[in-house]
Order: C-alpha cells, then sequence, then structure tokens
C-alpha cells in the first residue's frame, strides 16, 4: 500500500483513492469545489485479500477533512484524545452515519482515557435508538452442535474433540428430531446448527461413521438435519464452518439464514505460535469469500468479530470495515456478533487474560458507529452478565439465541439468562425485549427473493406484522 505522506496535497491524495472497479471511490471526490475543495471520507486502495469480487474492495478506510493549500497531517491511532475531541470525533460519526478508520483508531486507542468511552456509548446509544428505538431482540432457540469434530486446532477452544474422546459426539438425524421437539414444547423457533469444520477431511474413523450412516460428507448429514428441524417445526439457522456455494445451495432450501464468524481478518494470527496456526479455516480471504458467496446466493448472513484473541485495535477495525464492504455490496449482512473471547482451562490459551469489561462495551459501540445505525449488532449475554446495562449503553440491539433447552456448546462454562431475567434487565435499561425469528423483519418484509420458496411460505407462520416473533411462539416461564 502507498501511505499518505505528510507532504501529500489533496490532488495527490484524490487520484491515490481512485482504485479501479471499487464502486463509489470516485463519488467521495464529488464534493470538491472552488477554493476550499474538500476530500470526504476518503478511501484508500488496499485490499491483502486475493477475493474475486472483494479485490476492488477498500479495507482500509481514512476519514479526515482537508482544506486545499498545507500539506495533510493525520494524528497517529495514539494522539491523546481530550474529552472534547473524543465528543467531536463519536458525534461527527452520528452525523455522518458511520464511522471511518482514522477516528475509529483513535478512539480505539483511547478507550481508557477518561471521558472517551463515554462519548462513544452516547454516540453510539443514539445511533441504535435512531434505527431500532427502544427495542432489544433476542431469539429463542435450541442448539444443535451437529458434531464436535473438527479438523482446525484453534489454540482457545474447548468445541472441537478427537475422535477417541468420550466427549466427541455426532448427532443422529433421530436425535435432532427428538431436540426439535423439544423446542418446539417451549416455544422455539429457532434451530442453531453449530458444528466444526470438515471432519471427514482430517479422521477416517468419522469417514467410515458417516458412510455407515448413509452420508457421504457432514453436509449431507447437515441437509439432512436442518431438513428434520424445518419439517419437525423451526426454522434452522446453520453456522458450520467453511462451506463452499454449492454446500450452501444445498443448505438454502431448508434455512431460514446462514452464517459464520468473520473473527477477525489478521493474517497475522495465522502466523507460528499464533491462536490460528493450525487451523486452514480460518485463513482470512477464505472466510471472507465464504461471506462473499453468500452474498451472491442472496443468504441473510450473520458475521461478527472475535475480541481478544491476540489481535490489535487496527486488526479490530479491518474486521469490522470487511464486514461493513461486504453489506455495501450485497446487502446481506442481517447482524454482526461483538463476542469477546474468555481463555478456558487445558486450551493452549488458558493463561491468556480476558478483555475489560468496559473495553468489550467501547468495541460494541464502535462497532454500531462503524457499521451504521441501521446494521443489527449482537452481544451474547451470557458472556457478560454482570454489565448487561453497559452493553445496552453501547448501542446494541440484540442480544442473540437464548436456550430455555440446551446449554451453549462452544461457551458451557457460560449459562444463559433466562428470559424473563433477560427481559427485566432490558426494561430496567429503559429498553423493551422483543423476539425475532432466525432471520430479521427487513427480510422477512422488505427481501423474499433471500428465501428459498418453502422457508418464504413458512415465515408468516412464525413472524407478526413487524416481522418479529408471534407472540403465540412465546410459552412456559420462559416466555420473555
Amino acid at each position: 500500500m502507498r501511505g499518505l505522506r505528510s507532504g501529500d496535497r489533496p490532488e495527490s491524495i484524490a487520484k491515490t483513492a481512485v482504485c479501479s472497479g471499487a464502486p463509489g471511490l470516485a463519488d467521495d471526490t464529488e464534493s470538491m469545489s472552488g477554493a476550499s475543495r474538500r476530500i470526504v471520507r476518503l478511501r484508500v486502495c488496499e485490499n491483502p485479500f486475493p477475493l474475486r469480487g472483494l479485490r476492488a474492495l477498500t479495507w482500509s478506510l481514512v476519514t479526515h477533512a482537508v482544506e486545499e493549500g498545507p500539506p495533510l497531517k493525520l494524528p497517529s491511532p495514539e494522539t491523546p484524545l481530550s474529552i472534547g475531541e473524543a465528543q467531536q470525533l463519536a458525534q461527527a460519526a452520528l452525523a455522518e452515519g458511520r464511522l471511518e478508520r482514522a477516528p475509529a483508531e483513535r478512539l480505539a486507542a483511547n478507550l481508557d482515557t477518561p471521558g472517551v468511552l463515554t462519548a462513544l456509548l452516547e454516540a453510539a446509544s443514539e445511533s441504535k435508538r435512531s434505527a431500532h428505538g427502544d427495542r432489544v431482540s433476542v431469539s429463542r432457540n435450541v442448539f444443535i452442535p451437529l458434531t464436535n469434530l473438527c479438523r482446525n486446532r484453534c489454540r482457545y477452544c474447548t468445541f472441537a474433540k478427537l475422535p477417541d474422546s468420550p466427549e466427541a459426539r455426532t448427532y443422529t438425524v433421530e436425535e435432532v428430531e427428538e431436540v426439535v421437539r423439544g423446542g418446539v414444547a417451549t416455544g422455539c423457533i429457532e434451530a442453531l446448527f453449530c458444528l466444526g469444520d470438515k471432519p471427514e477431511v482430517a479422521y477416517r474413523s468419522y469417514r467410515e461413521d458417516l458412510q455407515a450412516r448413509g452420508f457421504a460428507s457432514t453436509t449431507e448429514l447437515l441437509v439432512a438435519g436442518c431438513q428434520a428441524a424445518f419439517e419437525g417445526g423451526m426454522l434452522p439457522h446453520t453456522n458450520a464452518g467453511i462451506l463452499s456455494a454449492a454446500e450452501m445451495e444445498q443448505l438454502r432450501p431448508w434455512n431460514a439464514s446462514m452464517g459464520l464468524m468473520l473473527e477477525t481478518t489478521s493474517q497475522r494470527l495465522r502466523g507460528k505460535g499464533m491462536p490460528h496456526m493450525h487451523a486452514p479455516d480460518k485463513e482470512p480471504s477464505v472466510r471472507l469469500r465464504m461471506h462473499e458467496e453468500a452474498g451472491e446466493l442472496k443468504i441473510p448472513f450473520t458475521s461478527g468479530i472475535l475480541l481478544g484473541i491476540g489481535e490489535n485495535d487496527t486488526e479490530r477495525v479491518d474486521t469490522l470495515l470487511a464486514i461493513r464492504a461486504l453489506d455495501d455490496r450485497y446487502g446481506h449482512i442481517q447482524e454482526v456478533i461483538v463476542q469477546p473471547f474468555h481463555p478456558k482451562p487445558g486450551t493452549g490459551m488458558r493463561a491468556a487474560s480476558s478483555l475489560r469489561d468496559e473495553t468489550v462495551a467501547g468495541w460494541v459501540a464502535l462497532a454500531r458507529l462503524i457499521l451504521g445505525p441501521a446494521q443489527n449488532v449482537q452481544a451474547p449475554p451470557n458472556l457478560a452478565p454482570e454489565v448487561l446495562p453497559l452493553l445496552l449503553q453501547a448501542g446494541l440491539n440484540d442480544w442473540g439465541g437464548v436456550s430455555p433447552v440446551t446449554v451453549d456448546f462452544i461457551n458451557p462454562e457460560a449459562p444463559w439468562p433466562a428470559l424473563r431475567a433477560l427481559r427485566e434487565a432490558t426494561t430496567t435499561a429503559g429498553q423493551k425485549l422483543v423476539e425475532r425469528l432466525p432471520v430479521y423483519p427487513q427480510f422477512i418484509h422488505g427481501q423474499p427473493d433471500f428465501f428459498d420458496e418453502k422457508v418464504r411460505e413458512a415465515l408468516p407462520r412464525f413472524a407478526n406484522d413487524d416481522g418479529f416473533a408471534r407472540s403465540s411462539q412465546q410459552s412456559g416461564e420462559e416466555a420473555a
């Protein structure tokens, strides 16, 4: 990348900003006129990920307003911020509808500075309310870990098991049906399928087990499980790790939505001794490609960022901007999860420190401002149960999936809050909890081409006129 230099003048910067084939880049210089020509939301071309349709998109964005004449000098992210400066940056992002790279990095680097977090939370909360009002949503679900075998070896994970482990398990379709019956009985709508990445690539014994069951691949088993859940009265959402476009097409007829945590765009974390060294499916370009292909297939898609696994502020901002660029291009990102890492015993990162709650809240707020008011920003309540009011101040509008039936198999040490308790915490913070489907209202009512015909016809059985869950779906003591 050719970086901005202190001697750069606006004319040369504008030329640097134009990247062939990148939609909208030239538009950012259209507001230049007369003696006081101004460049706003200047985008600097950089894309280290070799993607097809996205190779012209910009991952590195800079926001700065300059006048013709003096050389452009951008402050480094570590430059201390006063409360007044933090308020100006946050309010400017609020006015423009999104936060760009330079101010995002400055705010991130100063989260511990007194007053900066408050300014950020205030702007993020206002941004959230401008698009979502006082509503905060939650999805009542069942969690189905179809198989906990995985070919990846992330240094922080306890979900993945080896085939000879007594905890290794691969569900049968009949076991899926049993979980679904429990979900239907307790008013759940979403059947969340979460599983390890392509274990058949790594384990012969697993391949043989699949063949004995009549399946040639994990995807075939997953399709059968999703069909069973759909026909059993629930709406599946699949998070199966890396899937090809052809595999997503096979799953689309039975899924209301799908997802993949982008986690991070950091190539550095794939290096020797790093968290993703032995995790080929955590290659950033591979994960970005799946996001792109989901957009091409018009699949409502969940993404997210994983905080605290060794990434730095710049890499976090990169990740959020990459997600935003994908949604700008395809309009398919239905929600973005901001998930903090917590170290677990028995893993390579067991001695790592968890992020401070205030830092997590700061990144929820930064995600809100970077992604814009309309995006659905989620933070799992079971991973920060003591600071739910702080997270609500940070601009989230969704708690994610919460189950009255199953545990969080990814974070089994963190129990779900009861839906009634979550409602009370949300109400106490001056907001209103509403239940949703595994797909958001804007897709249900405004984008019917994002669903297979079978799913599209089923949606009215679950959704009310606003696109949220019908009140008849709620039952028992766990009703929100």
